[in-house]
């Protein structure tokens, strides 16, 4: 029986490619003024731009608890498989990939987790990798590897109206977030080692957008890549963003995906984030 592969709701895959990929996804919980729901099945990023633009609300997020993980894999085991690998978003992001450790370490050695390092389509793309990898019957340390090396193949930007929700949720430094408000500079994020930094600074919301395709086509490289845009509220921006990679790649360029960020990043970065996730073809 083949691998099975098992990542988090953070992941983001687009709608158009439910069903093409054998995945399991174990939903992230948010937390609105104490009422809790699992992403993707309860709450909606709309619920927590809703929220987030009240103001007076108290958005949060929590891990699955490793007895999530455990049910999970023990339902897919039991179904034949012949060992599992969890791709997950960065441990320095989220407690999502502690608590899959705990629940492999329960399980079994039939389980390995992988930290993508990352969120988003980054997430995304290495656990594509692992899915097709496992569709081709390759063993539990070829499909974890799939997932590794395409993890190190993308490079995710970003851009937000505002820092101060990352800053809330601890995701990036007050002393970057101050500096972004004090001098009405917008700063383009990226995520270096699992951790969210800052990688540019302009002066408006236009440049921005224009600075991030300057840099993901600077992080595309030579050869062929992958493209997937996220945005929360901010469609226009994300077709924006596509069209004018879709020209400066052109046929360089092979899959391009525009989605919607789901509540658990939605809860951290606030509406208006615009994000572009590069995949560089091995």
């Amino acid at each position: 029986m083949p691998v099975a592969v098992v990542t988090d709701s953070t992941a983001y895959l687009p709608a158009e490619l439910n069903g093409t990929y054998d995945l399991t996804v174990v939903p992230l919980t948010v937390v609105i003024n104490g009422s809790s729901g699992l992403e993707g099945l309860e709450v909606s990023p709309a619920e927590v731009a809703r929220a987030l633009n009240a103001r007076r609300s108290a958005v949060s997020t929590s891990r699955p608890a490793p007895s999530q993980f455990v049910t999970a894999y023990r339902k897919l085991l039991d179904a034949g498989a012949s060992g599992v690998v969890s791709v997950h978003l960065s441990a320095k992001l989220s407690g999502t990939y502690e608590a899959a450790c705990l629940a492999a370490a329960e399980v079994g050695d039939q389980v390995t987790v992988v930290d993508s390092g990352t969120t988003a389509m980054g997430l995304g793309f290495a656990a594509l990798a692992a899915a097709t990898a496992a569709a081709n019957g390759q063993n539990l340390s070829d499909v974890r590897d799939a997932a590794r090396s395409h993890a190190a193949l993308v490079s995710t930007l970003f851009y937000v109206d505002t820092l101060e929700f990352l800053r809330r949720g601890g995701r990036i430094g007050a002393a970057s977030a101050l500096v972004g408000t004090a001098l009405s500079v917008k700063q383009i994020l990226h995520v270096v080692d699992g951790a969210i930094v800052v990688r540019d600074k302009v002066r408006t919301a236009g440049r921005a957008l224009a600075k991030m395709v300057d840099l993901a086509v600077e992080a595309s490289g030579d050869g062929e890549v992958d493209i997937a845009v996220h945005h929360l509220e901010a469609a226009d921006r994300a077709t924006a963003l596509a069209d004018a990679l879709v020209v400066r790649l052109g046929d360089r360029l092979r899959d391009c995906y525009i989605t919607e960020v789901g509540a658990v990043v939605a809860a951290h970065v606030g509406p208006g984030v615009a994000g572009v996730v590069v995949h560089r073809r091995p």
